[in-house]
């Protein structure tokens, strides 16, 4: 990828395991902005989250989410009262995160892509893609890309290629091109 600088890589191996409060869980940060931020003071951030058990979820005041299934057979969550399943992976839902939320594993646990951001801050857009496809990321906007389970090649116009195994992301800030190449699903999350 082309840009002010190269795309920072998270692997998986590195991320520190979060015990939720409630103890149905733990999350694994992949990236926040800003920096260091905390669940309390974040624009935005993105985690891998295993649910482990049922319950509810944190609340989050002025947050929305976008939650993606990635591993297991899923959940049935009650979001203000009303049923929702998430039962089908790689596939971005989004709901309000100060809604109180609770969830019902439907066969054991589960990992689910979660990206958090302030509802009057930047827009944020999830898509799960596969194959081969070019990303333009203007000035201002940033691109996270998270190999959600084969490996995700990032193909800059010189250079050799980036490889992401399952789980590893690439954050890269605009401006930029590039190709991405995916042997399976990836989450490209655009923050703009």
């Amino acid at each position: 990828m082309s840009g002010a600088r190269g795309p920072l890589v998270v692997r998986a191996a590195g991320r520190t395991a979060t015990a939720w409060k409630n103890g149905g869980g733990v999350t694994r940060e992949i990236a926040a902005r800003p920096e260091g931020a905390g669940t309390g003071d974040f624009a935005w951030r993105v985690s891998l989250a295993e649910v482990a058990a049922d319950g509810p979820f944190s609340a989050f005041p002025g947050v929305d989410r976008t939650l993606t299934l990635a591993e297991g057979a899923g959940m049935d969550l009650t979001v203000a009262g009303a049923h929702r399943l998430v039962d089908e992976r790689f596939a971005p839902q989004d709901f309000a995160g100060d809604e109180p939320t609770h969830c019902r594993l439907l066969d054991g646990p589960v990992v689910n892509l979660n990206v958090m951001y302030r509802r009057d801050g930047a827009r944020v857009d999830t898509a799960v893609v596969r194959g081969r496809l070019t990303v333009d990321v203007p000035a201002g906007q940033t691109l996270l890309i998270v190999a959600l389970s084969g490996p995700v090649h990032l193909e800059p116009p010189e250079g050799p290629a980036l490889t992401l195994a399952r789980h590893d992301a690439a954050l890269a800030e605009g401006p930029f091109t590039g190709r991405v190449r995916t042997s399976g699903p990836a989450a490209l999350v655009r923050f703009g």
